[in-house]
């Protein structure tokens, strides 16, 4: 009886183990998850895009402010899918690097071109061009603005 006993506690205390084990292991994976996620949003949303400058909606956080050390200007964009940008052009051009999602761009006079995560836009200084998210994805893109002492020089908004 005694061995029936201490074999009931060894089997008791075997699968209380194993499920602190397995509970452990989805707490571990749930918190993988959650980190993961975080990681695909790198930047916060940021503010609501004007109408004046986007159709659709569109989220625009700036990372790195104009000044007179680094003369650029850094800052993030996700477009909901269907959003863009409208027609603009920027002094001193214009860099975008797409971190997420599928999109469009586009210099006036050329065909529209397809874009996705990992592609890098170099926009000619002073040539309209635009730029946003495909009908069923939303993109994501840092944008780069160089030389920013021109677009100071001349008075004009980036």
């Amino acid at each position: 009886m005694y061995k029936g006993i201490k074999m009931i506690a060894i089997l008791t205390g075997s699968l209380f183990l194993i499920t602190a084990c397995n509970s452990n292991t989805e707490k571990k994976q749930e918190i993988m998850k959650t980190d993961k996620n975080e990681l695909e949003a790198i930047f916060p949303k940021g503010e609501k895009g004007s109408a004046d400058y986007f159709t659709g909606n569109s989220y625009n956080i700036g990372l790195v402010d104009v000044d007179s050390v680094f003369t650029t200007a850094v800052g993030n964009v996700y477009f909901e899918p269907g959003a863009r940008s409208n027609w603009h052009s920027h002094p001193a051009g214009q860099i975008l690097i797409i971190t997420d999602g599928v999109g469009y761009h586009q210099i006036e006079g050329q065909p529209i071109e397809t874009i996705k995560r990992g592609d890098v836009v170099k926009c000619p200084p002073n040539v309209r061009h635009w730029h946003g998210a495909s009908p069923e994805v939303g993109l994501q893109q840092l944008y780069i603005v160089p030389n920013t002492e021109k677009v100071l020089l001349i008075g004009r908004k980036l």
